[in-house]
């Protein structure tokens, strides 16, 4: 049988710093509120456009491969804040990395895009339709945040990261998952001023009101990761104990900690790094296994389990065994362009963008 090891792995964070003590002088919260609730100090927000933060991570995983973007035969790019709807995101990495003529296709089931993705590249290389593919979780969230709700802007940050996968006679790579999504509470997260049906109708770009119920978000949440990582693990006849660590979505600490307990998996198997980054949607999950990797928090042939939750309402958890490899092949000289601005300047410049009518259709969020 072949399977879909993962190969390489980089991450792309962007420098500026988003305090609670800076939002706290954007909106009536504090670090202690917000810490309490969430278990996030601080967040990034990014100076560049999303495909930047993605070329990156994209970069990075390749050296770390050790094969040229060139090599490339299918690209998926997992989000839910694109630049553009057309043309797709995952095209403009296609020409950035020079894979040309590699497949090339976005998916958005928000926070769960990446591991969907994960499961999307793996389902085409066991069927032979490709050998390898390169899978990214990005978000910029930032420019799409209502910056006078404190229930949800306290919450996202933006980021992104990758991995590569490589066809493999090993027993490697995703071994297992489950798939699903409560359509019926679909209306739980909805953000009002992304999409066609605001099209044309006098909303200028961004300008967004997040419908954000979040005692049903909680339920939920811990209901579809907890049965998820029970059901991935028993379609292999294994334990909660047979797994070495657990790498969630970060979307709020108290979630997590619910998951582990109504999963039985021990907190001192699962990785978290929420306090650092807060939610960054489709790239907490990558973002979490990269740094997972570089505090040898992963060993060769470890058993991962990767639950995540998103909009739509849709869950999942992925099972995935580590090969031989937890360090880089290569190193990547790509870097992000200099930033010398504070974040809340950057938050600041995009909210002042978005009362003007220039606003309507920038470049790039932040360009």
């Amino acid at each position: 049988m072949i399977h879909a090891a993962i190969t390489g792995w980089g991450k792309c964070l962007p420098p500026a710093v988003l305090s609670n003590h800076d939002l706290s002088s954007l909106l009536d919260t504090s670090d202690e509120w917000i810490v309490s609730r969430t278990g996030i100090r601080e967040r990034r927000i990014s100076h560049v456009g999303l495909e930047e933060l993605a070329y990156v991570a994209a970069a990075r995983a390749l050296a770390a491969a050790g094969i040229p973007g060139g090599s490339i035969e299918l690209i998926v790019f997992g989000t839910c804040s694109h630049e553009d709807q057309v043309p797709n995101m995952a095209s403009g990495i296609q020409v950035r990395i020079g894979a040309q003529p590699a497949a090339a296709f976005d998916i958005n089931t928000a926070c769960t895009s990446f591991l969907y993705g994960l499961s999307a590249a793996t389902a085409l290389i066991r069927t032979q339709v490709v050998r390898n593919a390169l899978v990214i979780g990005a978000e910029l969230i930032s420019p799409f945040m209502d910056w006078s709700d404190r229930d949800v802007a306290v919450l996202f940050g933006d980021g992104a990261a990758a991995v590569v996968l490589e066809a493999s006679e090993r027993e490697e790579g995703l071994l297992a998952e489950k798939l699903g999504c409560y359509g019926e509470a679909r209306e739980t997260l909805r953000v009002q001023g992304m999409g066609g049906r605001y099209a044309n109708r006098g909303v200028l770009y961004g300008i967004t009101r997040w419908q954000f119920e979040g005692q049903e978000i909680f339920k939920r949440a811990v209901q579809g990761m907890s049965s998820a990582c029970e059901d991935t693990l028993t379609r292999l006849n294994l334990k909660p104990r047979d797994v070495d660590l657990v790498v969630p979505h970060q979307a709020n600490l108290r979630i997590i900690e619910a998951v582990a307990k109504r999963a039985h998996l021990p907190l001192e198997r699962v990785y978290v790094n929420i306090q650092r980054y807060g939610n960054m949607s489709a790239a907490t999950v990558p973002v979490a296994l990269c740094e997972a990797l570089e505090e040898r928090r992963v060993r060769a042939g470890a058993l991962l389990l990767m639950p995540g939750f998103g909009g739509g309402l849709s869950y999942c958890a992925h099972l995935v065994r580590w090969g031989s490899r937890t360090t880089p092949l290569k190193s990547s000289t790509v870097e992000l362009p200099p930033n010398e601005r504070p974040a809340l300047q950057i938050i600041r410049e995009c909210l002042e963008r978005k009362t003007r009518p220039s606003a309507a259709a920038p470049a790039t969020p932040f360009a």
